[in-house]
């Protein structure tokens, strides 16, 4: 059950942000107070907000990204193409795995936990809380998901 709850978390927020990869990239990693918070990319619902630390998440290279969520913001079954790396940093990243939404499956993580979620493997997410989970993996970040419907709109 640890390993389920672990594979869901890191690929729910393991989450690009070509937008700010490239300045990030190049002026290397932010000191934690300089964090350049924006909106996540397009492939997120509405509603979270993205800082690259370190790396481009659309360029085949390690990166580092935190992603900041409200209370209660969801994010539908999904898989990525590559594991990702998970540590909640604020608030509770509650995840479950497969392919259907089920809020009596997602299971609490805290601050501090640390999840790891292989490549292609259906998990879904909601936090509690203002919720911030740093991901690490290796893109290029791609974020696909079970139901067609649910992928967010392009502006």
């Amino acid at each position: 059950m640890r390993t389920l709850r672990n594979i869901l978390i890191a690929t729910v927020f393991a989450a690009a942000c070509s937008k700010n990869s490239t300045t990030a990239a190049a002026q290397g990693a932010p000191a934690r107070g300089d964090l350049q918070w924006g909106p996540a990319p397009a492939i997120f619902p509405p509603g979270a907000e993205m800082a690259v630390l370190e790396g481009d998440p659309s360029k085949a290279e390690p990166f580092t990204v935190r992603l900041r969520v409200p209370n209660g913001y969801k994010i539908p079954p999904h898989t990525h193409p590559t594991t990702e790396n998970v540590t909640v940093l604020a608030g509770t990243f509650r995840v479950g795995m497969g392919t259907t939404f089920n809020e009596s499956d997602l299971k609490a993580l805290d601050r501090d936990a640390f999840a790891s979620v292989p490549a292609n493997h259906a998990h879904y997410a909601m936090a509690r809380g203002l919720t911030v989970v740093q991901v690490h993996a290796i893109g290029p970040f791609a974020m696909n998901y079970v139901n067609p419907a649910d992928t967010p709109k392009q502006p």
